[in-house]
């Protein structure tokens, strides 16, 4: 809902805010007073072109904001600035922005109905949105559909290549996998393992020999041990050596373990080239599978199990794709039998609601008028999306799209009777929240007048609507009235707006029924107003 509104400097308005409430809300004033310059405001508000002809004589810029506040609370600021020269410039909520991101900001929040571009009754797809609200069309088989399809076409999509490049890639994957199965990898730290084992091998000669001399210098007669042993005795069972007499035992103990030690491993190592051969190939073989597939012998291992997979995968494509083509089958024909369906309901609805239409047409003035529904481009073209509302205006025209009907009034009472039909409907609040109407009353009186105001009121009761209006009859039933007037101070000309209350609004209305305040025009003017 728009509940405020900043201009300045457009046409001749100078400086104007308004504040906005629900309902319907009429602005009248004398004819050139400045009432459709405040649609104007509005309409570069949501994206419209921007002229610098609007700029008022004698300023730099236009400016116009406007407040916006959403059903669930969420304020948006909307601004556009038209300069006297060079491109208007665009704010969404204080930031700059393009005249495109401006419109989007505004999109299903204002509909203009007149001689303005910014009518979203006037698209497919909400011409199309439309019928389905009236016609309860239950479009949640098709999305299904549709979704399924889409699903098993990315399956397809990512089980392969055409037939060439998967052949390629089992080829690669078949070499990949096999050398890795043959490379029997199990410990990651493997490459660790080998190096000390190599190590040793590499130098088994020298280090027996270091064992053993080792060895002799502490076991053989006259060694390190009995060195040790003579110390010992030397000090054993004297008191002031006690502590250090344990010690020399614990040496010799330790000396034992490593004399037994060194021959045990001087024994064990064994000169092997054919061992030594086996491991150096092995870690070769280990460098050239982390040069190809990891940093790491973990990474390698890893790369095995993806690849092992994907040429499983690969080597099932056939069966795979032959069920998922079984699938898509039947997801194909789900489709087209929802669309079939929805096609159906869509071509049921139009006619009822081409009647509807018509109906509401013929009480606001336009009883000649006929509407038509097309739905898609050929009877079997379901599910019909391609909506279109055609409209003749008077007897022996053609029908044609709403975009192309001429008649700023006629087009706009064309899309109140839209408007009403949809909010009486089970459509519901289908569309924008703010409706702005402009020459909706055009060329109509009497009866067709009243018709007009009511059909506002009840619109109103579901959306926030503002018009521009010359009815009394309108102007009585609007929750809120503005009055739009200008005055010329030094050869300049200034337009006002303001809200009337009580007398004033008697007052504007009585104007409005007969061009002047007399009693009786007052008098009638109360009447409307009760």
């Amino acid at each position: 809902m728009l509940t405020e509104l900043h201009i300045e400097n457009l046409g001749v308005i100078e400086r104007l805010g308004l504040v906005l409430g629900p309902g319907l809300t009429a602005l009248t004033g004398e004819t050139g007073a400045g009432k459709t310059l405040l649609v104007d405001a509005i309409e570069l508000l949501v994206g419209g072109r921007a002229d610098a002809t609007v700029v008022r004589h004698g300023a730099s810029e236009a400016r116009v904001d406007g407040r916006f506040v959403a059903a669930d609370g969420t304020e948006t600021v909307l601004s556009r600035i038209v300069p006297a020269s060079g491109r208007s410039r665009a704010y969404v909520d204080g930031r700059l922005a393009t005249v495109t991101s401006l419109a989007d900001a505004a999109n299903g929040a204002v509909d203009l109905h007149g001689q303005h571009a910014h009518q979203s009754l006037l698209s497919t797809a909400t011409q199309r949105a439309a019928l389905d609200e009236f016609g309860q069309v239950d479009l949640e088989p098709l999305r299904a559909a549709r979704a399924r399809l889409t699903e098993i076409d990315a399956a397809l999509a990512a089980l392969g290549g055409d037939e060439r490049a998967r052949a390629r890639e089992i080829d690669l994957l078949r070499y990949q996998v096999g050398e890795l199965d043959a490379a029997q990898l199990v410990d990651p730290h493997e490459d660790d393992d080998l190096d000390a084992e190599e190590s040793t091998l590499a130098d088994a000669v020298a280090h027996r020999e270091s064992g053993l001399t080792a060895h002799t210098l502490l076991a053989d007669d006259g060694g390190a041990r009995d060195l040790l042993g003579d110390a010992l005795a030397a000090v054993d069972d004297r008191r002031p050596y006690a502590p250090l007499a344990s010690r020399l035992r614990d040496a010799l103990a330790e000396v034992d373990d490593i004399v037994a030690e060194l021959r045990d491993t001087a024994d064990g190592i064994d000169e092997s080239p054919e061992r030594l051969a086996e491991l150096r190939e092995r870690r070769q073989m280990l460098s050239d599978l982390r040069r190809k597939y990891g940093a790491d012998l973990a990474a390698v291992m890893a790369f095995h199990s993806t690849a092992d997979d994907r040429l499983h995968e690969l080597e099932q494509f056939d069966r795979r794709a032959a069920e998922l083509d079984d699938e898509r089958q039947a997801a194909l024909a789900a489709e087209r039998a929802a669309a079939r369906a929805v096609g159906s309901a869509r071509r049921a609805a139009a006619p009822a609601l081409a009647k509807a239409v018509e109906a509401r047409l013929q009480q606001l003035a336009m009883s000649d008028a006929a509407i038509a529904v097309e739905v898609g481009e050929h009877p079997d073209d379901d599910p019909g999306d391609r909506v279109q509302f055609l409209l003749a205006a008077n007897p022996g025209s053609p029908l044609l799209p709403l975009t192309r009907v001429a008649s700023g009034g006629e087009l706009a009472r064309a899309m109140l009777a839209l408007r009403l039909v949809l909010s009486t409907s089970s459509a519901g609040d289908a569309g924008a929240e703010t409706l702005v109407f402009d020459e909706v009353d055009a060329g109509i009186g009497g009866s067709a007048a009243q018709a007009v105001a009511d059909a506002l009121a009840a619109v109103a009761g579901h959306h926030q609507v503002l018009v521009v209006t010359h009815l009394a009859q309108v102007a009585a039933l609007a929750d809120a009235q503005l009055t739009v007037s200008k005055t010329v101070r030094d050869g300049a000309t200034f337009t006002a707006v303001r809200r009337l209350e009580g007398d004033a609004r008697v007052d504007e209305i009585a104007r409005m029924l007969s061009g002047s305040r007399s009693d009786s025009a007052r008098v009638h003017a109360r009447e409307l107003l009760a």
